[in-house]
């Protein structure tokens, strides 16, 4: 696992403390995957009810804050894939 998969998991682990009540996966553009469930947090590849796909430098950003996930994807920096509905829970909580 790469040093930034491990350091989104951390941060994301932080944020995402009780798990998540779905299945979801981040895609760090040219890094690697992170899986979001009601276990936890985790570096993964595996099927989702719905998928974000960004650069490393944007997950981080929202994850510190200072990019909105709304002005991401409004702007095309971050993508989703599935349960649109799921994608807007998951911007919420990471807000």
């Amino acid at each position: 696992m790469s040093d930034v998969i491990s350091g989104a998991v951390a941060a994301l682990s932080a944020k995402m403390a009780d798990g998540f009540e779905a299945v979801a996966k981040f895609v760090l553009t040219g890094e690697g995957s992170i899986m979001l469930d009601g276990s936890g947090v985790r570096a993964g590849d595996e099927a989702a009810e719905v998928t974000l796909t960004a650069s490393a430098e944007d997950f981080q950003a929202m994850f510190e804050g200072d990019l909105s996930p709304t002005a991401a994807f409004m702007t095309g920096r971050l993508k989703v894939d599935g349960n649109m509905g799921l994608a807007m829970k998951l911007a919420a909580a990471l807000a």
